[in-house]
């Protein structure tokens, strides 16, 4: 008979995609005030760090290394942008020139799914030319300069590169005239799978690995090595990568924090002041 830590490395992810997803629109849905979903994010960050200790990856990977404030202020800066930008999609899209096709008779779910799919494409490809022009990867390569994954190496970006990604990401949707409650989905679906994809869980996925970037795809993305990592740009899911000729997976490849980082570059500043400095030195 499986046990419960079987069972949870293979409902994890699922479950934590559909339940909280789920839960944010059924709020949106029923006019709840948008902030409660802060309310809910918080939850779903407080049942990442849960199941990274119930069935981790790596049980090194989830002690600090001096990193803590370091994230925590990436993390609180980065979502501040977001729910920014957020507020800020009504006036942007009252000064768009033309009238609005975006499918807004569609169920609330399925509207999300569309921006998902198309903020997944734009995202992916500013990620990856990220990789291969100099001057964004100074500002991406914040991004990779950890050693260890946990949730929250997803929300640890600089901050130019996040407003890049972010435009690249909803200027299709905002000139598509996306209504604000699935904008505010959208970001809130962002914070669960960015949480997901560096997640420190042995979660295991099985098919789902042809289809969404889940942390056993995106560890990959991480390798040191150029040769190996600059595959699985995808955000949400591996479509865009599978387009790109990107997409990688090997079951039988393990992680360790000396495959992760930023090849030659042992000097890479660790603090969040150096992190923010560092790209507007030279390169990455």
């Amino acid at each position: 008979m499986p046990t419960l830590k079987q069972i949870t490395k293979w409902t994890y992810a699922p479950l934590m995609l559909l339940t909280f997803n789920g839960a944010a629109i059924a709020l949106v849905h029923s006019g709840a005030p948008k902030a409660s979903l802060a309310g809910l994010l918080l939850a779903a960050i407080a049942m990442s760090f849960l199941a990274e200790r119930f069935i981790p990856y790596h049980e090194d990977w989830n002690h600090p290394k001096g990193d803590t404030l370091r994230d925590g202020l990436h993390a609180l800066v980065n979502e501040g942008s977001i729910a920014v930008s957020v507020l800020l999609i009504p006036i942007m899209a009252a000064i768009v020139p033309f009238p609005p096709i975006w499918p807004g008779s569609w169920p609330l779910w399925a509207q999300l799914l569309l921006a998902i799919l198309v903020a997944d494409a734009g995202i992916t490809v500013i990620h990856w030319a990220s990789h291969h022009n100099k001057f964004l990867w100074r500002f991406h390569a914040v991004h990779h300069s950890v050693t260890r994954m946990y949730g929250f190496n997803g929300l640890m970006k600089h901050p130019v590169h996040q407003a890049i990604e972010l435009m690249a990401g909803t200027a299709p949707l905002i000139l598509a005239g996306m209504p604000l409650d699935v904008a505010v989905l959208l970001a809130f679906a962002v914070a669960v799978q960015l949480l997901l994809q560096h997640s420190n869980t042995d979660m295991k996925i099985g098919a789902l690995r042809h289809v969404l970037a889940l942390a056993p795809v995106h560890r990959f993305h991480h390798l040191k090595s150029s040769a190996e990592g600059n595959v699985n740009f995808g955000l949400f899911t591996t479509f865009w990568d599978r387009l790109l000729g990107t997409a990688h997976f090997d079951a039988d490849r393990p992680f360790f924090s000396g495959d992760l980082g930023i090849k030659n570059a042992a000097d890479y500043p660790s603090t969040y002041t150096g992190q923010l400095v560092r790209p507007f030195l030279g390169d990455g």
